[in-house]
């Protein structure tokens, strides 16, 4: 798992089952309608689909959506990923159909985790950026039933304009939880989510700060979703505590395991990134980079999953940190960092130019800077 090379299999596969939902998330990429889609894959595609993955070597697999929960095949879909020693997550919306039976269903047949998002510390902030009101009620019921079933909780959070001003009391009511991972998505504007919800560039930079002091007192791991750069900002922190020369040690930070290792992230021992590491399939098959980054590379029907990731030049590109434009493309931390892609797109139309909301002027600029002075 952790010595895997990014450009023949993922560490990460993201499977949307389904695009319903009776949510309406302001931020949703999935732009997710009440009704399923009439050409989703059937449950024999979805058999074939995770033979694929399986032999990818068997990487982690997360089914999303939508809400996954809408398909009233996903425990039969699940249980023959798990079967085949797929570890699998599931993230469904909070609604109704999270009821107490559906979660015992899941546990009997191994589902490895639950995750539920929570997006403000009260049910005002909460529900306004779910678009549904009742929904923070539902998702504090829903993680009781976690609970009262002894499962492990993850619990999502999208760093928004929402609830920048929130996030202490959040960290609060994650610990409150007892979950063992928060994980942290920093909005990309791509479906529903706008430009405007987005944070700036130096609030970005103030919360990475502000999680690393956090990750140091809080029970439970801290990872984060579309933040490449924070694993900059991580580093960078361990490398002063330490009083080490601040030279970027590569190898540590891509060969060393997860546990101890110096990106402090306890996931994947090397950046994963959209298309590097990563990778999406869509409800009707259509393969992506990421969820966030809404290039379509192939479809599943027509080709294998393998042969997209390994062979498809937009996953080549993306897997390649000296194609980066900008001050990402001379960033020492290109290799470990590459800025998040899909923002780069979202942004500005080139997935290869340089992270949009970063801060950091790499060394190499610097110095350039420095001598025309």
């Amino acid at each position: 798992m952790f010595n895997r090379d990014y450009n023949k299999n993922p560490f990460i596969v993201i499977w949307e089952l389904t695009r319903a939902c009776e949510l309406h998330c302001l931020h949703c990429r999935a732009e997710a309608q009440y009704h399923r889609h009439p050409l989703e894959l059937t449950f024999e595609e979805g058999k074939k689909l995770i033979d694929s993955i399986y032999e990818m070597d068997n990487p982690l697999l997360v089914f999303t959506g939508g809400d996954p929960l809408m398909r009233p095949d996903v425990f039969e879909i699940a249980s023959y990923a798990i079967k085949k020693g797929i570890r699998v997550s599931m993230t469904p919306s909070a609604t109704p159909n999270v009821t107490k039976e559906a979660i015992e269903k899941a546990k009997k047949i191994g589902l490895s985790r639950w995750a539920f998002s929570l997006d403000g510390p009260t049910a005002s902030i909460h529900d306004h950026f779910r678009g549904t009101s009742g929904s923070f009620d539902l998702t504090m019921q829903s993680i009781q039933h976690i609970h009262d079933l002894e499962l492990p909780l993850q619990i999502n959070t999208v760093v928004s304009r929402y609830n920048l001003d929130q996030l202490e009391e959040m960290v609060k009511l994650v610990e409150k939880l007892n979950c063992v991972l928060w994980s942290v998505f920093f909005l990309v504007p791509t479906g529903r989510g706008k430009e405007s919800d987005m944070i700036s560039a130096v609030e970005h930079e103030k919360v990475f700060r502000w999680l690393y002091e956090v990750s140091k007192r809080v029970p439970f791991d801290i990872k984060t979703t579309a933040a490449q750069h924070y694993r900059r900002v991580v580093i960078s922190e361990k490398l002063k505590e330490k009083q080490q020369n601040q030279t970027i040690r590569y190898l540590d930070a891509l060969k060393e395991g997860a546990t101890g290792s110096i990106d402090g992230l306890g996931r994947a021992p090397k950046g994963v990134n959209d298309g590097n590491g990563f990778v999406f399939i869509s409800h009707i098959g259509d393969v992506y980079p990421s969820g966030l980054l809404p290039i379509k590379t192939g479809n599943i029907r027509k080709t294998p999953l393998h042969t997209i990731y390994r062979e498809s030049p937009i996953f080549k590109q993306l897997r390649d940190p000296n194609l980066l434009k900008g001050k990402c493309g001379e960033c020492e931390f290109r290799f470990v960092c590459g800025g998040s892609r899909s923002r780069a797109y979202a942004l500005t139309g080139d997935y290869l130019e340089s992270e949009p909301a970063c801060v950091y002027i790499p060394k190499s600029l610097r110095n350039k800077e420095n001598k025309t002075n």
